[in-house]
């Protein structure tokens, strides 16, 4: 009684927002199944030829009852991407997972810096990429990924704000329970994950996951140790933040808790 179907729901970013975290969180549920990998169909002009039938094989067997996720944290930023999901499905449900942009940028640059290490590559320092003839370098693509309000205007002219919702990325790490309830809600499903599914590992400083009497934590790429950052070279970059996250405040009707 299952069959492969395209998602009713994908999260589409952003990167390093924690994405992986929400995906596994959710796939507690009984009345959701997720893809396994990052299938950047939307993002990737070489997939999104392969066409839809591809997609939907990439896709886990599901029940009619359950909702089947997609996650590619690319999609966020990807101008083609909103048009492409609206032609699959104009009523699809979107999940966005955000953090304070500073943090998600200096995030962004240490997976970048210790995938160069572990390729034996050579690796900047964060000042010396971000800082370019004494100014900020806004070409950054860490940078550009994180002006949150530019990309979200492409996504509201293919749909309504109610079809988006925006999970707290910053919330999830510290309290999890509070943000998956909101999307339990959002997804119209019962309330079936708990208090009980997560535990706190010290050793790691985050919370991890106990479901089906296993318990698993994100792999160890996930919460790595981010560089001390000099304060000046902070300031530059909230002060660079503020006014486009004062617009994506307007744009979503909400604030959050940013620099």
């Amino acid at each position: 009684g299952t069959s492969r179907r395209i998602p009713q729901t994908i999260i589409i970013g952003v990167r390093k927002g924690g994405t992986r975290a929400l995906l596994e969180m959710l796939d507690i549920h009984p009345n959701i199944v997720v893809a396994a990998t990052e299938v950047h169909f939307f993002d990737w002009d070489e997939n999104y030829v392969k066409g839809i039938d591809w997609y939907r094989s990439l896709m886990p067997f599901s029940y009619g009852n359950q909702i089947t996720i997609e996650k590619t944290p690319g999609y966020f930023t990807s101008p083609q991407a909103p048009e492409r999901i609206h032609d699959m499905n104009s009523s699809v449900k979107l999940l966005l997972i955000l953090r304070d942009p500073t943090e998600r940028v200096i995030s962004d640059y240490t997976q970048v810096y210790y995938n160069r290490v572990e390729s034996h590559k050579p690796v900047q320092l964060f000042e010396d990429i971000v800082i370019k003839n004494g100014a900020l370098n806004t070409k950054y693509k860490a940078i550009q990924r994180s002006l949150y309000d530019v990309h979200m205007k492409k996504w509201l002219k293919h749909f309504s704000l109610d079809q988006i919702h925006i999970v707290d990325g910053n919330t999830l790490i510290k309290d999890p329970l509070p943000e998956l309830q909101k999307v339990e809600k959002f997804l119209n499903l019962p309330s079936r994950i708990l208090s009980s599914n997560f535990y706190f590992n010290q050793t790691k400083g985050f919370y991890c996951i106990r479901s089906d009497g296993r318990e698993r934590c994100l792999h160890e790429s996930k919460g790595r140790p981010h560089p001390i950052v000099n304060n000046t070279v902070l300031e530059q970059l909230h002060s660079y933040f503020r006014e486009h996250n004062a617009k994506f405040y307007r744009m979503v009707n909400h604030s959050f808790d940013w620099h």
